[in-house]
């Protein structure tokens, strides 16, 4: 009898998590919904960026941003929030062109200097035994 029981109780939760929207995802698929309202948030502000860059940059411009964007990600937002902070401030009169473009890249690039790497070489003293090793004949 208890594993009629069992299998009864079984059954009934099978059906309630189903009926919750999906068995082990049940939990969370609320969890989920935050996520997906937290995406929906990115992609409009993504829109939002796009909208206002296409308010202010010329074709050509535009076309240089995204190529630079396939080679360097964080450099093309970099670009972006400059140009995006300087709409926003009123100090762009007019769309910024190619060469503009290229400046501000020119700028951007100054200020952010990264870090080279220095490998220095230690000019170690030979002992006479060393020497040894190397004529090996």
């Amino acid at each position: 009898m208890e594993d009629d029981d069992l299998a009864a109780i079984r059954k009934a939760r099978l059906e309630q998590l189903k009926a919750q929207g999906g068995g082990g995802g049940g939990g969370g698929s609320s969890s989920g919904a935050g996520g997906a309202g937290q995406e929906d948030r990115q992609q409009q502000e993504e829109e939002a960026r796009k909208s206002i860059l296409n308010q202010i940059l010329e074709p050509e411009a535009a076309d240089r941003l995204g190529r630079i964007r396939l080679v360097k990600e964080s450099r093309a937002q970099d670009v972006e929030n400059r140009l995006i902070t300087l709409a926003r401030s009123g100090q762009l009169r007019q769309k910024v062109t190619e060469e503009q473009l290229k400046e501000l890249l020119g700028a951007v690039a100054e200020g952010k200097e990264e870090g080279k790497i220095v490998v220095t070489r230690r000019k170690g003293t030979w002992d006479d035994e060393d020497d040894d090793l190397l004529d090996l004949e």
